[in-house]
């Protein structure tokens, strides 16, 4: 009894099509995020390894690395 329109058809593919687009787009968003909290994360880890590397030989100045730029 009811029988869809080609051209309804047509839209529904575009709505599909761009609903892909946008979930394609949204991974990338999200991927790039984690990756810059990633590499953060990172060096953040190596300068505190720095130092404690630093403290654990026995070094006295080791403030001189905290304000060293990397």
């Amino acid at each position: 009894m009811f029988q869809q329109r080609p051209w309804v058809q047509e839209i529904d593919e575009e709505i599909e099509e761009a609903n892909r687009q946008t979930a394609s787009l949204g991974g990338v968003a999200v991927t790039l995020v984690l990756l810059i909290l990633g590499l953060f994360l990172i060096r953040a880890l190596h300068s505190e390894a720095a130092i404690e590397d630093c403290l654990l030989s026995g070094r006295t100045n080791c403030d001189a690395m905290v304000s060293a730029p990397p």
